[in-house]
């Protein structure tokens, strides 16, 4: 007999399958773990870079372009991992009968 106590969101039970489907799925949260790992140093890097603006030193140029290089580095990984985390929740909803796979 089902624990009808047991009001769980982290599981989905599938109709005809015989296990229950994870929400987010791993892939998704590995995605998601990186997006945020990514955001952090986009944070850390933007109060620097703000730092050294603010300063008005000439001599910190080379490292605002240098900050500004990675900055854009972490923009296209963080469009990667989200193309990733996109596939993986149309995976899931597909998964769970809610879109229909092309």
């Amino acid at each position: 007999m089902k624990d009808e106590t047991d009001k769980s969101f982290d599981m989905v039970e599938l109709p005809g399958c015989p296990g229950k489907l994870e929400v987010p799925t791993p892939a998704e949260k590995d995605a998601l773990d990186k997006m945020r790992g990514i955001k952090e140093r986009v944070r850390t890097l933007k109060r620097r870079l703000t730092r050294l603006k603010d300063s008005g030193h000439d001599e910190g140029v080379p490292e605002i372009s240098e900050l500004e290089k990675e900055l854009s580095h972490l923009k296209m990984e963080w469009d990667k991992w989200e193309q990733i985390r996109q596939k993986a929740a149309k995976e899931r909803m597909i998964l769970l009968g809610h879109e229909e796979s092309h």
